[in-house]
């Protein structure tokens, strides 16, 4: 008898414990769900933003990494054409600013060695070409998208300006170089780059503020 009822006794506990269990399990996927749609709802701008941001980034990276895969580079130290034309361009400004200026292909490595008046200033690699810089300005104005004529123009028209200014920049670095070889540190790694990503950045706050779908849902 006793052992009867403390196996009906043990059994309601269980049944009851099984509903407690199921409804806690509901109860807690209801809150989770709902919470996530919440919060997914609110945040809904920054994750499409997110989204669009490394897509693109990726696509034009990978494309980007296709395009130089074409040039040897380790046994010939092949330079890409992209490079070779900025080289060729700085070298034309620095002509036309009347120094004297040669571009002699590198023996050891894939660059191209510039010299100005004669002394070896410096040497132009892959990554003097500026494209990663426009890869991620182009990413970012596809993330804040507007029109898509609008998009296309502002991405061709900030990257021709980010080349020209390249162009420049390395110019100008060049001729710093010539007279301040000691601040080769200061120049190339901190003053130089900061005028290139501040123009990038000045790009971005003028889509985002006139051209974006964020302008246009916010006029001031």
């Amino acid at each position: 008898m006793l052992e009867t009822l403390g196996c009906k006794s043990a059994n309601v506990m269980c049944f009851f414990a099984k509903v407690i269990l199921v409804n806690h399990f509901k109860l807690y996927k209801f809150v989770k769900n709902n919470v996530l749609k919440t919060y997914f709802r609110q945040y809904r701008p920054f994750f499409i933003f997110l989204f669009k941001f490394f897509a693109v980034y990726a696509g034009l990276t990978i494309g980007y990494q296709l395009y130089l895969k074409q040039f040897d580079n380790l046994l010939v130290f092949e330079v890409d054409d992209v490079t070779q034309l900025v080289a060729n361009q700085t070298q034309q400004l620095l002509l036309f600013l009347n120094y004297e200026c040669s571009l002699v292909m590198h023996t050891n490595q894939a660059s191209i060695r510039l010299s100005l008046e004669h002394v070896y200033v410096a040497r132009i690699v892959e990554g003097c070409n500026a494209l990663s810089v426009i890869i991620l300005f182009a990413a970012f104005v596809v993330a804040f998208s507007g029109k898509v004529k609008q998009t296309i123009a502002f991405i061709i028209f900030g990257s021709l300006l980010i080349h020209i200014l390249n162009i420049i920049r390395i110019a100008l670095l060049c001729i710093a170089l010539l007279y301040y070889p000691e601040q080769e540190h200061l120049l190339h790694g901190v003053v130089f780059p900061l005028f290139i990503y501040g123009v990038v950045f000045g790009l971005w706050i003028v889509w985002v503020n006139k051209f974006s779908n964020y302008a246009t849902e916010n006029p001031k």
